[in-house]
């Protein structure tokens, strides 16, 4: 078969395309084809050497869709499909980079759609991040006010479209007055220019605040997010778009105003239930939720798909066809 592997952390020139004898199914795993998979920031981290956990050489990609191929326990049929993520796949072992993988039966769960591969491919760890921060680390509540701070990522355009369909107001933040229009297109009904320093405007906006934040950008702007939010409210980290993965200096009875929630949600941690991930493909084929896939690469193409991410030049999810 053949993989993306990394010898030594840099940059995406460290990629080698390479022929591997298939993996073999071990106690506990299943061999899966791998059909798609979506690029995320955190594998650019690793790439980088900002993992400190991961040892190379190693195959990246916490995530992946494919077709079974082998379940010793007879489970999961041969041709069922499948989606899998985190469970330190890409990290602790070899992931999604490559045209077969073996994983942990635990971070697999089956499936059945009749969409293109490409856009399956981008569905995993999204999901499971938007509905995870949105449901389980932010209970949102019909009516409410949310702010998306990080709007044009694949993450923040998907939350969008969840919130409202959800029945809560949307506003959306970007730096660059260009992709105003894509944030409205996708269904933000107030867009805000972001220069660091938001919770003015959000007071002049909303007195009282906003309800919930889904922050994801992260440790670079959740001190602002915190005064975002209103007595009581909610803050959500669940990005690390700045790529900073902790603060200089962090005093919680200064940084969080009385009675405001922080949290984080991550899918590595706490996983959706799969029936939620076949209802969310459902809406998808119904038309009733839009994914923006920015750009198609093939598995011999990872390292310009890895420069697409790191340019946030993308307006959308990156996928790779193995």
């Amino acid at each position: 078969m053949k993989a993306a592997v990394i010898y030594q952390p840099g940059s995406p020139q460290n990629f080698v395309i390479e022929e591997r004898s298939i993996p073999i199914v071990e106690s506990g795993t299943v061999l899966v084809k791998v059909k798609a998979f979506g690029l995320n920031r955190s594998e650019v981290m690793t790439r980088r050497g900002l993992s400190p956990s991961v040892k190379f050489p190693r195959v990246l990609g916490i995530e992946c869709v494919g077709e079974v191929v082998d379940d010793p326990t007879g489970e999961f049929p041969k041709g069922q499909q499948v989606a899998a993520l985190m469970g330190e796949m890409g990290r602790q072992y070899d992931g999604s980079y490559a045209e077969y993988t073996v994983l942990p039966k635990r971070i697999v769960f089956p499936f059945t759609s009749h969409l293109p591969w490409e856009q399956l491919g981008a569905f995993p760890e999204m999901f499971q991040t938007v509905f995870g921060s949105l449901h389980l680390a932010l209970n949102i509540v019909r009516g409410e006010i949310i702010l998306i701070r990080g709007g044009t990522s694949s993450i923040g355009m998907l939350a969008t479209q969840l919130a409202r369909n959800f029945g809560l107001t949307v506003v959306a933040t970007t730096r660059s007055v260009d992709k105003e229009t894509v944030l409205r297109q996708n269904g933000v009904d107030e867009v805000l220019i972001d220069d660091g320093q938001l919770a003015s405007k959000i007071r002049a906006r909303f007195s009282h605040g906003v309800d919930k934040v889904l922050e994801l950008i992260g440790t670079s702007s959740l001190k602002d997010s915190l005064q975002c939010v209103r007595t009581g409210g909610t803050v959500c980290m669940t990005g690390m778009l700045s790529e900073q993965w902790s603060f200089s200096d962090f005093a919680p009875m200064d940084d969080i105003p009385s009675t405001v929630k922080l949290t984080v949600y991550d899918s590595g941690q706490v996983i959706v239930s799969p029936n939620h991930f076949q209802d969310f493909i459902t809406d998808v084929e119904a038309g009733r939720v839009r994914l923006n896939v920015s750009q198609v690469f093939s598995l011999d193409e990872i390292a310009q798909a890895h420069e697409l991410m790191e340019s946030n030049r993308a307006s959308g999810k990156i996928v790779v066809i193995p």
